[in-house]
């Protein structure tokens, strides 16, 4: 099993940054790809970015430019950076383990919301 833990999310003003912090505790060796997900009311969970464990990176065409995905693997920590933020990027954000054979882990998301 692995454990997430979120944080780091809150209000904040367009324009402004946030950074989002996923610690993972447990069988981190079966980790493969990490990642952040978000969520708005009355929509589907999106992929927002991900990292895979050679440091490969992936992000939704919206948050390209704006959003940076980091890992810091002796912490088993894995990072969203959000700068530029905009009020579509409302959302309750979660982390996201998948394993080696493709079992997903979730945290229990994060709020965050953008004020214009």
């Amino acid at each position: 099993q692995v454990q997430l833990v979120e944080s780091g999310g809150g209000l904040v003003q367009a324009g402004g940054s946030l950074r989002l912090s996923c610690a993972a505790s447990g069988r981190t060796f079966s980790i493969n790809v990490m990642g952040w997900y978000r969520q708005a009311p009355g929509k589907q969970r999106e992929l927002v970015a991900s990292i895979t464990s050679g440091g490969s990176t992936n992000y939704a065409d919206s948050v390209k430019g704006r959003f940076t995905i980091s890992r810091d693997d002796a912490k088993n920590t894995v990072y969203l950076q959000m700068n530029s933020l905009k009020s579509e990027d409302t959302a309750v954000y979660y982390c996201n383990a998948k394993s080696r054979i493709s079992v997903n882990y979730w945290g229990q998301g994060t709020q965050v919301t953008v004020s214009t």
